[in-house]
């Protein structure tokens, strides 16, 4: 029909023109995005399940790297313990250097010396190393190693200094005391009086803990020197009281330094004391001066000043070097464990980027056919709405007649 009011040729090519610049818009932001899914009205379904997918994608990415810092931290810890090989086994090649008896002990003295300082020095390796504030050889935590949503890989440090390795050297500590101390739970304990004002008396009696006491009769005593009569055979018995219990198994009198020693095995100690009295004319001790060492087994204080106390150390280093070895191994197949979980997690992370660009990315050949379409529908449209807007005109010319 041909009318002058409503053209409704022409409002039907504007509707069309219309829809065919919305579909171009939405063709041309598909591509200069890259993505099929720019808001939730593109696909509300497809949104959500992305969203998922890019979390789950984020959180291995994370994961990934997290086992990557973690091996880094592992390697902190095993160039340290390579350095505390070397240490090592310097410090065997020490001991069986003193373990011959071809060394005076003035020699083995120095050999001893550099034994000591090698044995600080692996004290200092393993207070100093550390990863991000983290004790890798000085700690006996365990840290989790996070790799994705829920799953970890476990790393328990362990402590490498010399006393944990067995292999300190046991020095003495300077103490003053009035007239006893506590006997410290140690495998066996030396305790060394020394510059006590000679007098004369019959015996001495030592206390081991509550009225645990052992008299030992040392016979003529003066400022010169003691006549040990019985003395081992006096003090070489069991003692025990409230709990505190073991041998002393060892006695010794320095004439010339008036020193005497005592060495207890296999003491169990509790909160009993050793205190030395004098039961005839006391000897003033008071405020002695003791020096106190422990020298154990398996290392726990070893010496090479002898050569018991080097052989003794050759089989402490060997255990020593078995146990770095040991958990050094363990650092070896944690890197591995941590290397092949990060390949596993990036391959996860790759199947589920996968899985978002099937859902999220435009098809780049598929939009830009519709673009194309788009595009011809267009020109076709504003085409038509010309000429539907000449048509008021045809009847403008039948009513001039």
């Amino acid at each position: 029909m041909l009318a002058i009011k409503n053209n409704l040729m022409a409002d039907n090519a504007a509707r069309h023109l219309g829809r065919s610049y919305e579909a171009l818009a939405k063709s041309t932001e598909r591509l200069s995005s890259g993505l099929r899914i720019n808001s939730a009205k593109d696909d509300a379904a497809g949104l959500a399940v992305r969203e998922l997918i890019r979390a789950d994608v984020a959180v291995l990415k994370q994961g990934s790297r997290n086992a990557r810092d973690a091996v880094s931290m592992l390697q902190t810890a095993e160039g340290a313990m390579g350095v505390i090989d070397n240490i090592l086994i310097r410090m065997k090649e020490l001991a069986e250097q003193a373990a011959t008896d071809s060394y005076s002990n003035e020699q083995r003295s120095i050999i001893n010396a550099e034994y000591v300082q090698l044995s600080l020095e692996i004290d200092r390796i393993a207070s100093s190393t550390a990863f991000n504030s983290i004790k890798l050889l000085d700690s006996t935590d365990t840290y989790k190693i996070h790799l994705g949503t829920t799953d970890t890989i476990d790393i328990a440090a362990q402590k490498m200094d010399s006393t944990t390795l067995g292999v300190k050297v046991s020095t003495g500590t300077k103490e003053t005391w009035d007239n006893k101390r506590g006997v410290a739970r140690a495998d066996d304990e030396f305790l060394a009086a020394t510059d006590i004002t000679a007098d004369t008396a019959d015996t001495f009696t030592f206390h081991f803990g509550a009225d645990a006491d052992v008299v030992v009769d040392i016979g003529a005593f003066d400022a010169s020197g003691v006549s040990l009569n019985g003395l081992v055979n006096a003090i070489n018995t069991q003692w025990a009281a409230d709990g505190n219990s073991g041998y002393v198994a060892y006695a010794q009198f320095d004439t010339a330094s008036q020193q005497y020693r005592l060495r207890l095995e296999n003491p169990t100690a509790g909160a009993g004391a050793l205190t030395i009295t004098n039961t005839n004319n006391p000897a003033p001790l008071a405020a002695a001066q003791f020096t106190r060492a422990v020298e154990g087994t398996d290392g726990t204080a070893l010496t090479l000043t002898t050569t018991a106390g080097a052989t003794a150390a050759l089989a402490a280093l060997t255990l020593a070097i078995n146990n770095k070895d040991a958990y050094r191994a363990k650092l070896g197949y944690l890197m591995n464990r941590l290397e092949s979980a990060t390949s596993v997690i990036d391959i996860q992370a790759e199947n589920l980027l996968n899985a978002e660009s099937r859902i999220s990315d435009v098809d780049v050949a598929t939009e830009m056919a519709a673009m194309t379409r788009n595009q011809v529908l267009s020109q076709a449209g504003i085409s038509m709405l010309g000429q539907a807007n000449s048509m008021p005109q045809m009847a403008l010319q039948l009513l001039r007649g």
